[in-house]
């Protein structure tokens, strides 16, 4: 019993001891922290493949812009001499002969009743032009007029309900717009390609001429040889531009493309249907472009605008009140930063527009409002007269270009065919200014003496370089 008893009171001893323990070291029941299984939602173990990205949606684009795109195929000639015999080198007597050779680019038809706009390149010194359409009909143009300072032509062919590209607003193309470019690269008709708006108002100096409008909308769509004349379709199908160049040192598409501004060329074509030429207009100063270091010379708070460094006597600008040291920051709500984007604004003008010019001067804003003029410091409008006659079409010059040749009075041959005036060695471009040295005045001069003299006659005129040429022939 002893022996038990003291087992009983160690076991007692023990649990008391362990009680304590228990009771002094562990947390007390509000410091408890207990794990429950998480409310984990079950899915089926199939793959789901992620949401579509949003792209642009070309389809219609390029649906209407295809059978409004046509191809063009312009036969040109190249004429050589040659001296059959020792008697005709010595006496400066040479044959000729000519041989036949094509180009060919895009068109985009912008009238049901058979205008179509392409690049003056396309169509220049073409004997012949062939409109194919995307139905595949044939049709012999007719050059309605060009520009060379934009790369613009306006062509014709005798057809009706044909369908047309509507202009877009190029104003409002923003940089990274999708624009698909429609044309025909390598004589494969009908193709399209698409790409982005990588800059606007882009001065590449590929026109070269003081007169050219440079204001190019610069796109990574792909453009080759033959896109150009072609059409820049934005993503709803409007025109907003013409394709025109690439940059690219191998001939093709290497990056980046090149159309002329929907804005300029409606202007342009407009100007070509109604007046037979372009009507530019004219602010009458000298500028400059603000650079930083010109903005520091000028004590001006940012760099933007163009600088105004003179002021022609009489000229629009000065009549309006714009001086010297102004510094035009807009032209009618629009923006200019630079010589591109103030050449293509005064571009879609015409002499005796009224234009809102606003101004910096001594750091405060001032609107002048300016009656654009044209060349001559006036606001008429020139409309050139024509004459086809002996194979050759025939137009008047502008007052422009008289002072720009320095001449008294000149006509150009602006499309020759094969007839008596080509064969005796008169080139497209030719400016007659006197016959059988008698100085021509008018048209009717002309037409009076090669439809009525008999026998020979000496021709007496210029190339637009300035080289002076003489051509006699029988009639």
């Amino acid at each position: 019993m002893k022996k038990f008893g003291s087992l009983v009171l160690a076991g007692i001893t023990g649990g008391l001891i362990f009680y304590f323990v228990h009771t002094m070291l562990a947390p007390g029941e509000g410091n408890v922290k207990t794990t429950t299984p998480a409310n984990v939602e079950v899915h089926p173990a199939a793959y789901k493949t992620p949401a579509p990205a949003v792209v642009p949606d070309f389809v219609d684009a390029a649906s209407l812009s295809v059978h409004a795109v046509v191809h063009i195929k312009a036969e040109l000639k190249q004429r050589n001499q040659i001296y059959n015999s020792f008697f005709d080198i010595f006496n400066n007597r040479p044959h000729y002969y000519e041989r036949s050779y094509f180009a060919t680019g895009s068109g985009v038809i912008i009238s049901p009743d058979g205008y179509i706009v392409t690049n003056n390149h396309v169509v220049q010194n073409a004997f012949r032009l062939e409109v194919t359409l995307n139905d595949k009909r044939i049709y012999e143009a007719t050059v309605v007029g060009t520009d060379p300072s934009t790369d613009l032509a306006l062509i014709k062919i005798d057809e009706t309900n044909l369908p047309v590209l509507h202009f877009g607003d190029s104003d409002q193309l923003r940089v990274g717009e999708w624009v698909l470019a429609v044309g025909n690269p390598f004589n494969l008709t009908s193709t399209v390609t698409a790409g982005i708006v990588s800059a606007k108002a882009r001065n590449i100096n590929i026109l070269g001429s003081n007169s050219a409008i440079e204001s190019f909308i610069q796109t990574d769509a792909a453009v080759n040889p033959g896109n150009s004349g072609g059409a820049l379709v934005n993503s709803m199908g409007e025109l907003v531009g013409i394709n025109a160049a690439i940059a690219s040192n191998t001939g093709s598409y290497a990056g980046y493309s090149f159309a002329i501004p929907a804005n300029l060329v409606k202007k342009v074509v407009d100007d070509l249907r109604e007046y037979g030429e372009t009507q530019r207009a004219y602010l009458g100063i000298s500028y400059a472009e603000i650079t930083a270091e010109l903005a520091q010379m000028k004590g001006l708070d940012s760099i933007r605008g163009i600088s105004v460094e003179g002021v022609f006597d009489n000229s629009a600008a000065d009549k309006a009140g714009i001086q010297p040291g102004d510094i035009i920051l807009k032209i009618d709500n629009k923006t200019v930063n630079s010589q591109s984007e103030l050449t293509e604004t005064l571009g879609t003008k015409r002499p005796g527009d009224h234009v809102n010019v606003v101004v910096l001067r001594d750091k405060v804003p001032i609107v002048k409002e300016v009656i654009l003029e044209n060349s001559t410091g006036g606001t008429k409008l020139f409309k050139r007269n024509r004459l086809q006659i002996l194979g050759a079409t025939i137009e008047t010059l502008s007052d422009e270009e008289l002072n720009r040749l320095n001449i008294e009075s000149g006509f150009r041959i602006s499309k020759l065919k094969p007839d008596i005036l080509r064969s005796a060695g008169i080139r497209e471009g030719f400016i007659i200014t006197k016959i059988n040295n008698h100085r021509i005045h008018s048209l009717g001069e002309i037409q009076d003496i090669l439809t009525n003299h008999r026998g020979g006659i000496l021709i007496e005129g210029l190339y637009e370089n300035g080289r002076r040429a003489y051509y006699g022939l029988g009639l």
